[in-house]
């Protein structure tokens, strides 16, 4: 991959990391308030308790993002990124466009979700 294109990348992923970043610090606040709302309604507390949740899962969903935007980071400083993981072959462009952070090629994607990989 050419370094003009991998600048665009290295961007991508840095603005998307910043985003994740805010988003997760925004969301662990609201868990926070959450928590000290001192309601004795039981639905209240229930209604806390599902909200609390909910925002646990979206910041382990965020979790997960930003680390594979750090492997991918960390990949183009060692100028593997853009390479397949698995076969390393090219990564298609359309992949990288849609899913910058990713680490393998759609086959072997494919192969990966099926649990062949």
């Amino acid at each position: 991959m050419d370094k003009k294109r991998t600048e665009y990348y290295k961007k991508k992923l840095q603005t998307r990391r910043d985003e994740l970043r805010k988003s997760i610090a925004r969301t662990e606040e609201a868990g926070r308030q959450a928590d000290e709302d001192t309601t004795v309604d039981l639905a209240d507390k229930a209604a806390n308790s599902y909200t609390k949740e909910f925002l646990f899962g979206q910041t382990d969903t965020d979790r997960v993002t930003l680390q594979l935007i750090e492997d991918s980071l960390t990949r183009m400083r060692e100028g593997s990124y853009g390479l397949c993981a698995s076969c390393e072959n090219e990564i298609q462009q359309k992949r990288l466009e849609a899913v910058p952070w990713t680490k393998h090629c759609l086959t072997c994607q494919e192969k990966q979700e099926k649990g062949q990989l």
